[in-house]
């Protein structure tokens, strides 16, 4: 199966590996990997199976353990373990990669509005917003705006809406549709959800490499509790709370996130 994926910044420059979350694709990256680029990083934004233009997973392969799979598989690319910058389902896949199955396979952990707890109210939101139109897909570029703008009311609507083209699929019938495979998305499973958040929760506690965790502070999956919770999993790890962003943090304040995250891996390559 192949992983398609950008780079930026000089090969010899240390790795970073960008993650996006579900239902994504490697453009949600964008501003942030060209920035860690340019300020002396070799960062690699990648398509998770099933997104965008890396290929589909056979046999509907999209368990957790698959995607954290393909994070060891990536690591394993660079001479030496890369830092990792993970957003929601890529956050998880790489806390399960480093702390669950294959410690020591990467330097440095940013998780990006995800804990092993999740609120379940803010991730049906989601998920109803992504299965919303799945198969039916959407008219025009102005119709995938407006369900944007009413799924993320905070956010100023775009006027140019070329943007959406990366996260999204031109059929032959005309109709466009997300980028992404239908089947990696189901609706909410309670009992999933808690299983998961156990495995999840131990594999915080197994961390032992520099950890950053970065909130969006108007986040409906994120809870202070929640974020309050994974510092104690993890005491050594660092925190930053962003004040207007929701839990997409890197698309509604990719300034303050891109410095945060800079700054965070500047310290631990200092040392």
């Amino acid at each position: 199966m192949t992983l398609v994926g950008e780079a930026y910044g000089k090969p010899a420059n240390p790795p970073v590996l960008l993650s996006h979350g579900g239902g994504q694709t490697r453009h949600a990256w964008g501003g942030t990997a060209a920035a860690l680029g340019e300020r002396g990083w070799r960062a690699i934004a990648y398509d998770h199976r099933g997104h965008g233009e890396s290929d589909r997973a056979p046999a509907r392969e999209y368990q957790f353990q698959a995607f954290a799979e393909d994070v060891v598989d990536l690591a394993r690319t660079f001479d030496r373990p890369p830092a990792f910058v993970g957003a929601s389902l890529g956050g998880l896949s790489g806390l399960l990669a480093q702390g669950d199955f294959s410690p020591g396979c990467l330097s440095v952990l940013v998780l990006v509005d995800v804990t092993p707890r999740m609120e379940p109210d803010g991730a049906t939101r989601i998920l109803e917003f992504m299965l919303d139109k799945v198969e039916e897909g959407f008219a025009s570029l102005d119709e995938v705006a407006d369900a944007v703008a009413a799924y993320q009311p905070h956010r100023q609507r775009p006027r140019n809406l070329e943007g959406l083209r990366k996260n999204l699929r031109h059929d032959p019938d005309g109709r466009w549709r997300w980028h992404w495979d239908p089947a990696i998305f189901t609706g909410p499973d309670p009992l999933a959800m808690r299983r998961r958040a156990e495995r999840f929760a131990s594999a915080a506690g197994a961390l032992d490499i520099p950890t950053l965790l970065v909130r969006g502070r108007m986040s409906d999956l994120v809870s202070e509790e929640a974020a309050a919770e994974f510092l104690e999993l993890v005491p050594h790890a660092d925190y930053v709370d962003v004040s207007n962003a929701g839990h997409m943090v890197a698309g509604d304040r990719n300034d303050v996130f891109t410095e945060a995250v800079v700054e965070f891996l500047e310290r631990q390559y200092a040392t």
